[in-house]
């Protein structure tokens, strides 16, 4: 489930195969060592580069890192296991190695001295990740930012016009906010957009992108056409009204949705969308409509 990022963004656990291990007598070059543990700002990709330097010098064939919330992993997960504790930045880090041999003394010696290195490029990745994050994303909701949906609905447009599939927009706004805000405050208001927001991420499928651009406006860009776009539009109405929150509050939502084609561009599909949602503002909001494609 994609709330604006998820193609850039890294999952938990990443896993590299490894090469078969054969002793390799060439002498470790540190430095060579931590030019390629630099050279990226992917933590999956750091982490493989680690996992794909001890295969080449150890009988290493899988390692797996925990950091905080950070969960990383390379190889096989089945051999001899040697779980180690290192501190970065002042927390705790676990790894844990499976081996195809028990390590001799000069083995475990360089495994020591490789450790330590990985540490500095591994924190520069994660810190670069949460930086990109939070230019991306919504801080009170999560979801995606009106940037990245700017950037995302380029690339979807982009994609239908090449006939890569369909994609449609719905561009949704919650009924009565502004009244919920000026009646019982900015506190309860931020309660509610993270509740809708968290109901948007429940219902949207892994394909779908869901943002929210500003205020108590939200778009999602489906992958799929408008009758897919109209299904979960239905299910969002439907979230709506059963929870609690919303009901206790008088709140509700109205959704208008439009399908993307080879004469649309990005701002039009979003001004067919807004125009049906403002049809189901008029027809009486809680509900959703379909746009016709039509622009006057």
């Amino acid at each position: 489930m994609d709330f604006g990022l998820a193609t850039e963004l890294y999952p938990d656990e990443y896993r590299y195969q490894t090469e078969h291990y054969s002793p390799n007598n060439n002498p470790l070059d540190l430095v060579q060592v931590i030019q390629q543990l630099h050279a990226s700002l992917d933590p999956r990709t750091v982490f493989a580069c680690y996992g794909k330097v001890l295969g080449q010098h150890l009988p290493i064939q899988g390692v797996r890192l925990s950091y905080g919330e950070h969960k990383l992993s390379w190889g096989k997960r089945y051999g001899i296991s040697v779980k180690r504790q290192l501190i970065c930045a002042g927390m705790p880090l676990t790894i844990q190695y499976q081996l195809l041999t028990p390590l001799t003394p000069s083995q475990t010696s360089n495994l020591k001295e490789i450790e330590p290195l990985l540490l500095q490029p591994l924190l520069n990745a994660m810190q670069y990740q949460e930086m990109s994050m939070q230019a991306m994303f919504d801080s009170l909701t999560g979801l995606g930012n009106r940037h990245y949906y700017s950037q995302s609905l380029s690339n979807a447009t982009a994609r239908a016009h090449r006939k890569q599939g369909s994609v449609a927009l719905i561009v949704l706004d919650l009924d009565n906010f502004k009244q919920l805000n000026d009646k019982f405050g900015h506190k309860c208001g931020d309660y509610i957009l993270k509740e809708f927001g968290d109901i948007i991420r429940a219902t949207i499928r892994n394909t779908d992108q869901a943002f929210r651009i500003g205020g108590d406006e939200f778009v999602i860009i489906v992958q799929g056409n408008i009758h897919a776009a109209g299904l979960l539009c239905e299910r969002i109405v439907s979230a709506i009204n059963q929870h609690s929150s919303f009901t206790q509050f008088g709140v509700s939502c109205s959704l208008g949705a439009a399908e993307s084609h080879d004469t649309i561009e990005a701002e039009q599909l979003y001004e067919l969308a807004d125009k049906a949602l403002y049809q189901a503002k008029a027809a009486g909001r809680n509900c959703y409509k379909l746009s016709q494609n039509q622009l006057v």
